[in-house]
């Protein structure tokens, strides 16, 4: 009797052994939210081809990374302690005065002021610079003005009118510069054309003028485009920055956009989704913490894993060769935490997480046998009770 009761418990048993056998073959096929800290690592080479770098992050990389060089307008554009002179450009209206020192020259009968006895003026008509670059004077002809100040004009009217005008002096005056001035626009601003002041205006001072940013200053970034390039930067460092906010020049334009910045989280974290960036900068701890940290029952402290494309300076820097290269110069990398390590904590205090990061959390790997057994647990426990009863009953 006793030996027909262990005869069921003992296929079951033998059934168990061969599932077992069966999830080491195959635990692959179990529902998991991503691959283990060690699949992630030994994923680097496919078919001997490298796919991406794996680093593991201490205090040397962190260090490199906040030392990397950033977007800089004043490093890419040219350095002025002063604005640039303005000049007279095509399209622009000029008015010209010109100064007899007597009576009885070529513009006398236009007399009307007087700044010593003697002396007539007249004030030709305004104009607008040709596509030639001139503007035509009377007994002077075409005079070239385009790329010129306005002091430079008024020699050259000078030197045109001497020993025609009874020792001429010349002023002119710009009424109307559509060269010297600069466009703003964007969809965090209100769109303007502003014109340049004689000061000078840098970025900050154009922004305000057009009617400010309509965003939060960390979700901004300005773009300066000027003679075919454009450099981009956040305009919280614009703002905390002095150096960066720049004369600007004629023909600029400047963007002002709203670009909301976010990085993704996936696996054994409290929270799987697309995170927006709180600030400006954002830590891997500050990350973490908002992902709802790491789940106990699930996550291996060792493999906390950020996906990040790299400019191949930043591995240079590390001394490493990178695996791939994208065409725009960036290296596939995954940065590697390891919070068994105390020390790591420090670590992730100053790691830059950055726009569009992905962080994954693997899973450990003893998750994987105890999602198995809950699985074999829930097929037998039918047949367990049933053996249990039969034997009640017997």
């Amino acid at each position: 009797m006793f030996a027909r009761s262990r005869a069921p418990l003992t296929r079951m048993l033998d059934c168990l052994t061969l599932a077992v056998g069966l999830f080491v073959a195959g635990c692959g096929t179990l529902p998991t939210s991503g691959p283990t800290a060690r699949q992630v690592i030994s994923q680097q080479t496919d078919d001997k081809q490298s796919r991406f770098m794996v680093i593991d992050i201490n205090n040397r990389v962190v260090d490199n990374l906040l030392a990397a060089p950033r977007a800089s307008l004043r490093a890419r554009f040219p350095h002025r302690n002063a604005p640039p002179d303005p000049r007279i450009g095509i399209g622009d209206s000029v008015v010209v005065t010109i100064w007899e020192a007597a009576g009885g020259g070529l513009f006398a009968s236009t007399a009307s002021d007087q700044i010593v006895p003697g002396s007539r003026s007249v004030t030709l008509p305004e104009q607008v610079v040709g596509r030639d670059g001139a503007i035509s004077v009377p007994f002077g002809g075409r005079i070239p003005v385009a790329g010129r100040v306005p002091v430079e004009v008024q020699h050259a009217i000078e030197q045109r009118l001497a020993g025609k005008a009874i020792d001429p002096q010349v002023i002119v005056t710009v009424s109307k510069s559509v060269t010297n001035t600069v466009t703003v626009t964007g969809e965090a601003i209100g769109g303007a054309r502003l014109p340049l002041s004689l000061k000078g205006d840098r970025l900050l001072d154009l922004i305000a003028a057009a009617g400010g940013s309509h965003a939060p200053v960390y979700e901004t970034v300005v773009r300066l485009s000027r003679g075919g390039v454009t450099v981009s930067i956040p305009m919280e460092t614009l703002v905390a920055d002095p150096r960066e906010n720049i004369y600007a020049e004629p023909g600029d334009v400047l963007t002002v956009v709203r670009a909301p910045r976010s990085f993704s989280v996936f696996g054994a974290t409290g929270q799987n989704s697309q995170i927006d960036f709180p600030s400006a900068k954002l830590t891997l701890a500050e990350a973490l913490a908002k992902a709802g940290g790491l789940q106990d029952a699930r996550s291996d402290p060792a493999g906390v894993f950020l996906f990040r494309y790299e400019p191949t300076q930043i591995l240079g820097a590390l001394d490493q060769k990178p695996a791939n290269v994208t065409p725009d110069g960036r290296a596939p990398i995954v940065y590697r935490l390891n919070l068994r390590d105390a020390k790591a904590y420090f670590d992730a205090k100053r790691f830059p997480v950055e726009d569009k990061d992905v962080l994954y959390v693997a899973n450990a790997d003893l998750d994987e046998l105890q999602k198995f057994f809950s699985l074999i647990g829930t097929l037998t426990a039918p047949a367990i009770t049933g053996v249990v009863v039969k034997n009640a009953t017997q």
